[in-house]
């Protein structure tokens, strides 16, 4: 757990496809952004940011560290609220390492035998979240 940064809080909204997983008051949130990382506090400029795969952090005012990964999607910051529409969300400690590495292994093996070009865009960007999920239970 880390100290609390400020008693100053904003709101932080995690959209998935199928639901609103997170809606709180926080401290802090570190953003993978696709230009890289970014964090953003209470009245933070506005921001709008795609997502790479990678850790959102978010830190609750008692200064408790949540980590989630996501395979990507948009951040939408502003003063008061951060809003993050993410294509897959799950905490990190739910992330199976064996079945990822399986599920890595297998997206290689299709990528050698992929016959054109958009097939194996769609399975290097699989492959590229695989490896961000191992790196982030690393």
């Amino acid at each position: 757990m880390a100290a609390p940064l400020s008693s100053k809080t904003f709101k932080f909204e995690l959209v998935a496809p199928e639901r609103i997983l997170a809606s709180e008051d926080v401290a802090m949130v570190t953003v993978p952004g696709s230009a890289g990382e970014f964090g953003v506090l209470a009245d933070h400029a506005p921001v709008v940011s795609s997502m790479r795969p990678g850790v959102i952090e978010v830190q609750d005012p008692s200064g408790e560290i949540k980590r989630i990964f996501v395979s990507g999607g948009f951040a939408d910051v502003t003063g008061e609220l951060c809003t993050v529409l993410a294509e897959e969300a799950v905490n990190v400690n739910d992330i199976d390492r064996s079945a990822v590495e399986k599920k890595l292994e297998e997206l290689r093996g299709q990528l050698a035998e992929a016959a054109d070009d958009v097939a194996k865009a769609a399975l290097a960007r699989d492959i590229a979240i695989a490896e961000a999920k191992l790196a982030a239970v690393a």
